[in-house]
């Protein structure tokens, strides 16, 4: 029989046989999950602003949160409560019904996204057997996207109901953003499927015993990091809410809990593509090598700590990036997902599919192809990207190299010199009366003047 993945010879039959672990919970055991879930995003969140401000603080050579709990821990929340008893405002031109749904909108996705990610195996809860997970269905991952793309509603309507100019044209860019880089990121899944022959989560986590598939498909890995940070809106693509050219964006006229929803759910955006990077990409809660060796690492609860550990991972890169990266340019930042990571993703989703084909055609196995394919087009895109921006930063120097000579009339404006640039005045004839009456009549005086 032929390898149709790296670990499984029969993933429709695997996926069958996992779907059987669901829809057969009791009502009190669904429900202690829903509020278990609701329960960990939020402590999870309150971690991860406590954490970012930590870390960005010793980046930038400062403190941070020290004072509010111990080591500061308890300032996210002492801010929950701030904004809750802050004074309510209503924009005057405001519509007030979607100006209310708005962040309800975005934060509600945020969370039914959780429904379907897997945070260990089978265990016993007040001896119930039952999968550390909410639900699964054949196709999940189609689920996380759909209800990513209706969080975007949230924003455009927030910045349209708003009634101001700002927060309308953060909402247009954010919706623009958000909806290119989720093609890129929808693109990047295929290939998982092809591999793993599902898109029901916990199957794809089952796939992954021996091999993960962010190193079997490696472009796609590196694709799907890349977009989940556009599509999050963090830096250094947080465009919709550039404050040197937007204020605050879409929520500039939110306040009270409505910013705190807002604020909410792009944190619980970051939490849920991590979570989903890790399940799609890292082997979920499988132990990583070598604690994978222990025959206990994935069995009980104690996966779920592998599985946190990764998440905690990708925040961190999130968080580094804000406090290095300078936030692009738009066009920029269009550019980068329109003309290079949809055709990377398609080029690559091309080349999978070839390898499956002639691997199921010659009986040859897929996965060091895989492998070998997915490192040459990484090294191969990475130099023509290297190459580009050199050849861009020479053309640059070329254009503005300082001429000879300032001329601050040139572009139609008077300008003043940039250093290094010397300003020589042309000569000008100044005429003068001095008021004298000669026989001649009156004498005009010329001078020579050196402006500056």
């Amino acid at each position: 029989m032929n390898e149709l993945t790296p670990t499984t010879p029969s993933p429709i039959a695997a996926t069958e046989e996992t779907l059987l672990w669901f829809g057969h919970d009791p009502l009190w055991l669904v429900i202690l999950k829903v509020v278990g879930i609701f329960v960990i995003l939020v402590l999870v969140v309150l971690f991860t602003i406590w954490l970012e401000r930590r870390v960005v603080g010793r980046m930038q050579q400062r403190i941070g949160p020290n004072r509010t709990g111990p080591f500061g821990l308890l300032q996210s929340l002492m801010d929950g409560f701030k904004l809750a008893f802050k004074e309510e405002i209503f924009p005057t031109a405001a519509d007030k019904a979607v100006y209310i749904i708005a962040p309800i909108l975005s934060v509600v996705p945020a969370y039914m996204a959780w429904a379907v990610i897997p945070f260990g195996p089978e265990v016993s809860i007040f001896g119930q057997a039952t999968p550390l997970q909410l639900t699964d269905f054949p196709v999940a991952v189609l689920y996380i996207l759909a209800i990513a793309s209706i969080g975007i509603y949230g924003i455009v309507l927030a910045g349209w109901a708003s009634g101001s100019t700002y927060p309308l044209l953060g909402g247009l860019r954010s919706s623009a953003q958000m909806i290119s880089y989720e093609i890129a990121m929808g693109l990047s899944f295929v290939a998982v499927f092809l591999f793993a022959g599902t898109m029901s989560t916990s199957s794809i986590v089952n796939g992954q015993v021996d091999l993960w598939f962010g190193l079997l498909v490696l472009p796609s890995f590196l694709i799907y990091a890349t977009a989940m940070i556009g599509e999050t809106n963090r830096a250094p693509f947080d465009l919709p809410e550039a404050e040197s050219e937007l204020v605050g964006g879409f929520h500039t006229e939110y306040s009270t809990m409505k910013f705190a929803l807002f604020f909410l759910a792009e944190y619980i955006n970051m939490v849920t593509v991590s979570a989903v990077a890790v399940t799609l990409f890292l082997g979920g809660w499988r132990a990583p090598f070598p604690i994978s060796m222990w025959s206990g690492a994935n069995e009980g609860w104690f996966p779920m700590i592998w599985f946190f550990l990764k998440i905690f991972i990708f925040i961190f890169v999130f968080i580094w990036l804000r406090g290095t990266l300078p936030r692009f340019r738009y066009d920029q930042f269009m550019r980068f997902g329109w003309k290079v990571l949809i055709p990377i993703s398609v080029l690559w989703i091309l080349i999978i599919a070839i390898i499956r084909g002639v691997s199921d055609e010659y009986g040859l196995t897929a996965t060091p192809l895989a492998i070998t394919a997915g490192f040459i087009l990484t090294v191969a895109v990475l130099w023509i990207l290297g190459r580009n921006v050199k050849r861009r930063r020479v053309k640059n120097l070329a254009e503005n190299t300082i001429p000879e000579k300032f001329k601050p009339n040139s572009g139609g404006f008077p300008v003043p010199p940039l250093p290094g640039q010397e300003y020589r005045p042309a000569r000008r004839t100044v005429v003068a009366d001095v008021g004298a009456a000669t026989d001649a009549g009156t004498t005009s005086v010329s001078e020579e003047v050196r402006g500056g």
